[in-house]
C-alpha cells in the first residue's frame, strides 16, 4: 500500500469513527430528554415540524429552568396548603363552579411560591415540564375544563374531574397527596333533584361521601406518573 493510500485510509478511518461518536452523543442526548420528559417528549415531538425541533425546545427549556430560583416548602407551608386543599374540597359539594376557578388560584399560588414563573400559562406549563413532566397532561385537562367552565358549558362530573387533575399537580408540587387519594365528594342522595340531575353517570343512590366512581387512573394521583 502506497503512502497515499496509507493517508486516505487512516482519513476515512477517522471520519468514520467520528460520526459514529457524534450519533452516539446525540442518542445519549435523546434518552436523556425522553428520561427526563416522558410524556412530554412524545407530545411536543407530535406537535414541532421534527424531532430536531422538538429536541431543540426541550433542550431550552432545561435551560431556562436552570435559572429559576427553585425554594422547597416549609413542613408549615406544606401543611398550610395541604389543609387548604381538603377544605376546597369540602367546598366542592355545595360549589363545585366556585370550587375549579379556587383550586386553579391555589395551584397557582403554590407554583409561584416553590419559584416556578405565574404569568401565561403557556409559560407555566414550559417551566414545569422539566421537573413535573408527568402531571402536566392533568393540569391541562384541568385548565381546559375551568375555561369551559367559565363559558357555562362544564357539567359537574366535568368540574369534578378538573379537581382532581388539579390534585395532580398539587400532589406533585407539594411533595404528599393532600387529602390521601380521596377524590372530591358530590352532592348527596337527598340532595334537591337539580344536583342530583348534574351528579353524573357515575352517582348511585348508595354511594357514601366517600364514595369514588370507576373513572380510572385520573382519580388515583399516585397512579398519575406512570401514565
Amino acid at each position: 500500500m502506497s503512502p497515499t493510500q496509507v493517508v486516505v485510509t487512516v482519513l476515512v478511518v477517522l471520519v468514520v469513527v467520528a460520526a459514529l461518536v457524534v450519533v452516539g452523543r446525540q442518542a445519549a442526548r435523546r434518552r436523556a430528554l425522553r428520561s427526563r420528559f416522558g410524556p412530554e417528549y412524545d407530545r411536543m415531538v407530535t406537535e414541532r415540524d421534527s424531532r430536531s425541533a422538538a429536541e431543540r425546545e426541550l433542550r431550552d427549556r432545561e435551560r431556562r429552568h436552570a435559572e429559576l430560583t427553585l425554594t422547597p416548602l416549609t413542613p408549615e407551608s406544606r401543611a398550610r396548603y395541604a389543609a387548604a386543599w381538603e377544605e376546597l374540597q369540602i367546598r366542592f359539594v355545595d360549589s363545585p363552579a366556585e370550587t375549579v376557578s379556587d383550586a386553579d388560584e391555589l395551584v397557582g399560588r403554590l407554583v409561584a411560591e416553590r419559584g416556578y414563573p405565574s404569568g401565561e400559562f403557556s409559560d407555566q406549563v414550559a417551566h414545569l415540564s422539566v421537573e413535573h413532566a408527568r402531571t402536566l397532561s392533568h393540569y391541562r385537562d384541568a385548565h381546559e375544563i375551568r375555561l369551559r367552565n367559565e363559558r357555562g358549558e362544564a357539567g359537574t362530573e366535568e368540574l369534578r374531574q378538573a379537581v382532581v387533575h388539579y390534585r395532580a399537580l398539587f400532589a406533585d408540587l407539594l411533595g404528599e397527596d393532600p387529602v390521601g387519594g380521596r377524590a372530591p365528594e358530590q352532592r348527596r342522595p337527598d340532595a334537591t333533584p337539580e344536583h342530583r340531575a348534574d351528579a353524573g353517570p357515575d352517582h348511585r343512590p348508595d354511594a357514601g361521601p366517600d364514595h369514588q366512581p370507576d373513572a380510572g387512573p385520573a382519580d388515583r394521583p399516585h397512579d398519575v406518573t406512570s401514565r
